[in-house]
């Protein structure tokens, strides 16, 4: 009876275990876990909350430079790009905020798996794919 009870206290703690590391942030090695170029489909206030559907890339290159371009589905300026400075510090990523300014936000990888990453900014939630 011991050893029953015992082996499910080990499976219990293994479960929650898994859920835990699963809900974990993944700490980045360097640039080059997220280099090239990546599809923001959406973002969101909340990790589960209403995701706003984004037709943005985000290209990180090696020189430090994230190439953002928007595009505009309207048809007025076919697309906007934006480089914007980064790096990878302490497992995550820290951006330039605002183009021209030295002003940086930090963002954590919440989740990447395969093609996918989402990434948890200062103020929202962006969910990307790899192209």
């Amino acid at each position: 009876m011991i050893k029953k009870l015992c082996y499910k206290l080990s499976c219990g703690l293994a479960a929650m275990t898994m859920a835990l590391a699963a809900n974990a942030d993944v700490m980045l090695k360097d640039q080059s876990d997220i280099i090239g170029a990546w599809s923001v489909t959406a973002e969101a206030t909340k990790l589960d909350g209403e995701k706003k559907l984004l037709n943005v890339q985000w290209e990180f290159r090696q020189d430090g430079v994230l190439q953002t371009k928007a595009i505009d589905t309207g048809g007025r300026t076919k697309s906007f790009e934006i480089p914007l400075k980064y790096s990878v510090e302490g497992g995550m990523i820290k951006k330039q905020s605002t183009p021209g300014r030295e002003k940086y936000e930090t963002c954590k990888v919440i989740e990447k798996e395969g093609s996918d990453m989402v990434l948890k900014c200062t103020f929202l939630y962006f969910f990307l794919t790899k192209i």
